[in-house]
């Protein structure tokens, strides 16, 4: 059987620790509850297929040095590779040591730089048949090494983020058109189920589904370094990987929540899909009762409370942590302490604080959503990262850009209607204004 690459290896690691995050949040979302008999042998064999992973990973990378040293080359701790070879499998960081020294090789390249040179490592990155790393075959910059791009990519999404959280999948397409079918059991559209008298003919039905059209749009950060910057090699790798990240990764969350849909994604506060609790009668302004939560709670869709959380604004949480409901509060702490769910329970479903939330008392302060309402959409691509090699040369400035694709919709066009009663019912609730 033959070895599996170094990236495979990794790509595998990746995927495993998807599974064991997904059993870790099955649980907490699940009142906070301990693994079960079976989760947990579960969760045991993928510590075991990483530790395993692990060594093959450290084997694989120490036979690419071996070869590399072997065709003539240095390893890459000295950032040297032979021309006209392909090292993207057996060398991901093209023999760099970091982001930060990839930025000032590219910096240093440009022919009027004071006492630069082109890197050798820039000028023979991964040349192959298929062409080089350099962006578009032209002087705009190179992109950036496999492994520092995939470790942009882990930032984004490292930490309480949307975008682990709802109905994702990945796309080579910057459009996808699919058919919805919003019916339900009891409508008087779509598929329905009749009971039949003897001898008598049936009622057909079909389906009743719509076209929808998910585009992907173009989310970027762009980033300028001063010379001086660049010479201080750990506070520019924090520069251009932390702080692109978490800039790349708020505006993900942003447009998720209430994006509007133009030129970004819709978010599911602007929305159709939305329902708004109304406020009680005479009810204060700046306020939340235990009447607002119990009315949210009842317009959530039964199928989506075992995956639902709330949202709150910080300033939301001294409200809700004395709030009671006859003489019984609603507020519970968590059970092992508040690092697990800093924010406690309300009606047994976890609190999480978002900055994306409204302030007290207005539309958005406190939310009931199940994120797998949201239907998201991501460039198989991944994250794009080129750096400039003139611009801004005459103010003593190098620039950096990183590109992603993203688009998403609530899966829902509007609430749902009840088999009896009034209140439609959603994936996502919120509270109206109280002013």
């Amino acid at each position: 059987m033959s070895k599996m690459t170094l990236k495979a290896l990794k790509s595998q690691v990746q995927e495993l620790k998807g599974q064991g995050r997904a059993l870790l949040d099955a649980a907490q979302n699940d009142g906070d509850r301990e693994l079960t008999a079976e989760e947990d042998q579960r969760f045991t064999a993928i510590e075991a297929e990483l530790e395993a992973l692990d060594a093959q990973i450290a084997v694989a990378e120490r036979d690419a040095e071996r070869r590399l040293r072997m065709q003539g080359t240095s390893i890459p701790t000295t950032g040297r590779i032979e021309v006209g070879q392909d090292r993207r499998a057996a060398d991901p960081r093209a023999g760099f040591q970091s982001l930060a020294e990839f930025a000032s090789a590219v910096h240093g390249s440009h022919p009027q730089t004071p006492g630069g040179a082109t890197d050798e490592r820039l000028s023979s990155m991964y040349q192959s048949a298929a062409g080089s790393y350099r962006e578009g075959g032209s002087n705009d910059g190179y992109m950036v090494p496999p492994e520092f791009r995939d470790r942009i990519w882990e930032l984004i999404f490292a930490g309480d983020n949307l975008l682990s959280e709802v109905d994702a999948e990945p796309t080579n397409s910057n459009q996808v058109n699919d058919l919805t079918d919003e019916t339900t059991p009891w409508g008087a559209t779509g598929v329905t189920a009749y009971w039949r008298a003897e001898a008598t003919k049936m009622t057909a039905t079909r389906g009743n589904v719509s076209p929808r059209s998910v585009i992907l749009h173009e989310l970027y950060a762009f980033v300028r370094a001063s010379d001086e910057l660049l010479e201080d090699a750990p506070r520019l790798n924090n520069r251009l990987e932390t702080k692109a990240a978490e800039a790349i990764s708020w505006k993900i969350d942003s447009a998720i929540v209430e994006g509007s849909g133009v030129g970004q994604p819709l978010g599911y506060m602007a929305s159709k899909a939305l329902v708004t609790v109304g406020k009680e009668t005479g009810q204060a302004a700046d306020t939340i009762v235990a009447a607002n939560v119990a009315k949210m709670y009842a317009r959530m869709l039964p199928q989506g409370m075992a995956r639902a959380h709330w949202r709150v604004n910080s300033d939301v949480l001294p409200q809700l942590m004395t709030m009671m409901l006859g003489d019984q509060p609603i507020w519970t702490p968590p059970r092992d302490g508040f690092t697990k769910a800093p924010g406690g329970f309300l009606f047994g479903r976890p609190i999480k604080m978002s900055e994306h939330c409204g302030t007290l008392g207005d539309v958005g302060d406190i939310q009931l959503i199940d994120p797998k309402g949201y239907y998201g959409l991501r460039k198989n691509t991944g994250v794009k990262f080129a750096s400039s090699i003139h611009l801004y040369f005459d103010y003593g400035e190098q620039a950096f850009r990183w590109t992603v694709r993203l688009g998403g919709q609530p899966h829902l066009s509007k609430p749902v209607a009840p088999n009896k009663g009034t209140a439609s019912k959603s994936h996502f609730v919120t509270l109206d204004e109280r002013a």
